[in-house]
């Protein structure tokens, strides 16, 4: 009987769990092709198949039963080397990354450095989005670690907190002064992409402090909304670590309107299934980085 390896038993897993060749082949970053062989070559060194294959699917057979019991033991098998023999400087693997615009605007690079101190060899891949995207992203296996407005609630997918940023309003530094600072929702008011929870909330609180006649420019650029608000283009509610700069340059400068929208809440998230050491430390290597950020900027402030 020819030899297997943990490659393909981490594969057919892949299968199992996903669904099927394509999903798998997106969460291992491998083609389909890749995928399909690993499972033949398995398939051939048992001498049995491991699917019924069917136009409505993939589907284990009786033999395809017995070795997910086993190849789950491997995989928690290799789980614990990996944590407890395995020197992280001998770590080779890609990591996906996916972070939101936010997040890389503050504390990303410092994030990355870690990353690679901790992991000289692990080669980081980082993608910039929207929330929404992300979560799709993560829960396809198409990310392995997400950090998003969070958590995501998914029962597949951990979550690790994250220190949260507390939101302003601003407005162009030389915008003529009003008696009541709500009279500047006469303007656009600019903020995150449509399909986001500030969005959301923002839409609501406006309604019940401004009225329903405040115009709404969503977008998923936070420095475009910082160079819109500077060129007199609108008002927005966007967070104060961003805008500081802006503020001490004079470009823009807060206001009060009596309230304000919660602070954002992020996660740093990743599918708890298969486990990876690597990755549940990079979250909480993400942890680290932000709380220091946030103890930085308290001292600063």
């Amino acid at each position: 009987m020819a030899r297997i390896n943990f490659d393909q038993l981490r594969t057919f897993l892949s299968v199992v769990r996903l669904g099927g060749v394509r999903k798998a082949s997106l969460g291992l970053n491998l083609t389909q092709p890749a995928v399909t062989a690993r499972i033949k070559n398995l398939e051939e060194a048992l001498a049995c198949e491991l699917f019924d294959r069917s136009s409505a699917g993939m589907t284990l057979t009786k033999r395809g039963e017995r070795l997910l019991t086993y190849a789950e033991q491997f995989e928690r098998l290799s789980e614990l080397v990996e944590k407890d023999v395995i020197d992280p400087e001998g770590i080779e693997g890609h990591l996906r990354l996916g972070v939101s615009e936010t997040i890389a605007q503050c504390w990303l690079p410092e994030f990355i450095s870690r990353l690679h101190d901790r992991y000289p060899r692990l080669d980081i891949e980082f993608n910039v989005d929207i929330s929404m995207n992300l979560r799709a992203g993560l829960i396809n296996r198409e990310v392995d670690l997400a950090i998003l407005l969070g958590p995501i609630s998914e029962f597949s997918v951990d979550n690790i907190e994250l220190p949260g940023f507390d939101l302003a309003w601003y407005i162009a530094a030389d915008a003529d002064p009003v008696a009541n600072p709500g009279d500047y929702f006469t303007q656009p008011v600019l903020t995150y992409a449509r399909n986001t929870r500030p969005y959301r909330e923002l839409k609501e609180l406006l309604f019940t402090h401004a009225g329903p006649g405040v115009s709404l420019f969503p977008s998923s650029s936070l420095s475009a909304c910082f160079r819109l608000v500077e060129a007199k283009l609108g008002v927005a509610a966007l967070p104060r670590a961003l805008g500081e700069d802006y503020v001490k340059t004079a470009k823009i400068r807060e206001f009060d309107p009596g309230w304000v929208p919660s602070p954002l809440r992020f996660s740093a998230s990743f599918i708890a299934e298969p486990k990876s050491h690597m990755v549940e430390t990079a979250a909480r290597i993400a942890r680290e980085v932000a709380v220091d950020y946030a103890a930085a900027r308290d001292k600063n402030s």
